[in-house]
């Protein structure tokens, strides 16, 4: 007979450490072995889960910490990343290009948090008549894609937000299958390590009213650009500050746009509208059209190993007789004119992607069906969520009615988004690894 009173166990769960022991009491030694073998047992099946920090990516228009005053993307008036960083799970806020393609912003992305100089690659710099360098970035998190001290390679979490959703997307796959554009046209050790492929470094990607399928919006820029404007003037209300002085950054560097000292953001805002950026298809606007999508899901699939999870919203209703789509009272004010377009806007032209009234459905800047997944041109697959998730498919979290395009990150809303996101953490801490 033994008394196994000093026996304690220790095990991880959402990034935090649990210990326990057991009651003083006395068993035999069968008995305490097959107890032991059972703690063992649900201790390796606790222990299924990570710590893998989350990062946040903002979408189109958005900002860094530093900016806007300190009115927080994700947040607004309050701070999600340190809501999250409070509870015990490692966040960091990814800064990229507010209007850069998705392939610059995840090549920023990439950059930003492991460190260096952003490399653009030099095919593709030189296809779309751009400088192959940007910013030198310090690192978020060096140590991403190192083994620790098990072995094991230290991966992330993607949360992308809007066009996030598609720049994290592709910031997974070029890390997994390279780019054979980049490496035929540049030497191994003259070309950033994103191109080469073979890294498994991304556990799962969320995304959250993300245009997997592009938006009615972009279908041409002329509605896009008057977009930006109220959408920006919106967001400087929030914020209090005054347009003139707006601290905002459209880190367009590799395009010559770099913002001069002492210029007012009205000015330098003309100097980007009239610029013939918006004529690429290395721009926002071309990602972000139903076309441009299409061409990017054919180029960037889902990775085998990664968890794939979609959040859609909708704050739009039919209004009968027509069934065009309406917002509702609750949706932004900058976002009343916009979800009224993408409720009525219709395209059939030949070669482009039609748009019908399934499109209409929007939650006053994407359309609701772009959200779930990548269809257009895509061989990715979904299911509805259940648990456990499944890998390489994409895990359907449904949609969340009344909720606008900003109610999602915390911006202008009265919901309780700390508690949201907080639940959304756990479950990524819970994924095996």
């Amino acid at each position: 007979m033994v008394d196994p009173a000093a026996l304690h166990f220790a095990f991880v769960k959402g990034g935090r450490t649990v210990t326990f022991g057991l009651p003083s009491m006395r068993f035999s030694n069968q008995s305490r072995f097959l107890l032991l073998l059972l703690l063992a047992l649900a201790s390796a099946l606790v222990r299924a889960g990570n710590d893998y920090p989350l990062v946040l990516v903002h979408g189109f228009m958005g900002w860094g910490r530093e900016e806007l005053l300190g009115f927080k993307y994700w947040g607004g008036l309050r701070d999600l990343q340190e809501t999250l960083e409070k509870a015990g799970h490692r966040t960091h806020t990814g800064v990229v290009g507010p209007f850069a393609s998705n392939w610059d912003r995840a090549c920023e992305l990439y950059a930003y948090l492991k460190g260096g100089t952003v490399d653009y690659g030099q095919a593709h710099a030189a296809a779309h008549d751009h400088a192959r360098y940007g910013r030198t970035f310090p690192g978020l998190y060096p140590e991403w894609g190192t083994a620790d001290e098990r072995g094991r390679v230290r991966k992330i979490h993607l949360i992308g937000h809007s066009q996030g959703g598609q720049t994290v997307r592709v910031l997974t796959a070029l890390l997994e299958q390279g780019a054979a554009a980049e490496q035929a046209a540049t030497p191994p050790d003259e070309r950033s390590p994103l191109f080469d492929g073979g890294k498994s470094w991304v556990h799962s990607v969320t995304t959250l009213a993300a245009p997997h399928d592009g938006t009615s919006l972009a279908a041409g820029v002329d509605s896009l650009l008057p977009l930006v404007r109220a959408g920006l003037l919106g967001f400087a209300a929030l914020a209090g500050v005054q347009p003139d002085a707006l601290p905002y950054d459209f880190k367009l560097e590799q395009w010559g746009l770099r913002r001069e000292s002492g210029e007012s953001f009205p000015d330098y805002w003309r100097r980007v509208e009239r610029s013939p950026i918006w004529r690429s298809r290395d721009i926002s606007a071309w990602d972000l059209s139903p076309d441009g999508a299409r061409e990017l899901n054919r180029r960037f699939p889902a990775q085998r190993e990664v968890y794939y999870f979609s959040w859609a919203t909708s704050a739009t209703v039919p209004l009968r007789p027509s069934r065009r789509h309406v917002p509702l009272p609750t949706v932004l004010p900058q976002f009343w004119a916009s979800a009224l377009f993408i409720g009525a806007y219709t395209r059939d032209e030949p070669g482009l992607v039609v748009i019908d009234t399934r499109w209409w459905e929007n939650d006053g800047v994407v359309n609701t069906r772009s959200m779930a997944r990548p269809t257009l041109g895509s061989s990715d697959h979904s299911v509805p969520y259940r648990y456990p998730p499944q890998r390489g498919v994409w895990n359907d979290r449904g949609v969340l009615s009344g909720w606008d395009h900003m109610d999602i990150v915390g911006v202008g809303t009265v919901r309780d988004v700390d508690g949201w996101y907080l639940r959304r953490a756990r479950e990524l801490a819970d994924l095996p690894p």
